[in-house]
């Protein structure tokens, strides 16, 4: 079986867009610690798709990567969004199957990948964990520091802005106590209640 870190490196080119090469790696991380806590979840699948979900992102314009998919009014349902999932499927496929990884792997992959911000409802655990992973980087200083730059706020806001809109969409309760544990932290090394 190729490890985990081997499908990173397989797919390193297209993480060059949107700080990919930095968010990628620290949901990684939160995907394992989540699957170490559900050992139901198949720990290779959940890999696979946190690395390769948002690979799709290099085949769209990076301006209009924050323009439609970060800053406009309904940026959740933008087209933008919608192409970096079809696209993350379309590309994952032959990575992973230049890999060895089976039809059924890489479509249980591509399940994950497709969806996994427009839909409002998770396929399964192994989607759920994904899904969570994806969003618990946000919390930590570098995920604070990237994403209220795209969201055009100031880290104050987009921790007070984690609070209302990411929290309440985290399916699991491990995730839900690691996003205020890690905002607590986010908060102070930031000096949110200062500046």
């Amino acid at each position: 079986m190729t490890s985990h870190f081997q499908i990173l490196k397989a797919a390193e080119t297209y993480m060059r867009v949107r700080k990919n090469d930095v968010h990628i790696p620290i949901s990684y991380h939160y995907a394992m610690r989540l699957a170490d806590a559900w050992p139901d979840a198949d720990r290779d699948l959940v890999a696979a798709a946190i690395i390769l979900h948002d690979i799709g992102w290099y085949s769209i314009d990076e301006d209009d990567i924050f323009k439609k998919g970060f800053q406009s009014e309904n940026y959740l349902q933008s087209d933008v969004r919608y192409l970096h999932e079809s696209e993350g499927v379309r590309l994952s496929g032959p990575i992973l199957a230049g890999l060895g990884y089976s039809d059924d792997f890489i479509a249980g992959v591509a399940t994950i990948i497709d969806g996994h911000d427009t839909r409002t409802f998770s396929r399964s655990l192994n989607d759920e964990i994904v899904r969570d992973a994806d969003k618990l980087w946000r919390f930590t200083v570098t995920g604070v520091s990237v994403a209220s730059d795209w969201f055009k706020l100031t880290p104050g806001q987009y921790c007070n802005r984690l609070v209302t809109d990411v929290i309440p969409q985290l399916h699991l309760p491990e995730s839900v106590e690691m996003a205020n544990t890690d905002l607590i932290r986010t908060r102070q090394e930031l000096c949110c209640d200062v500046i």
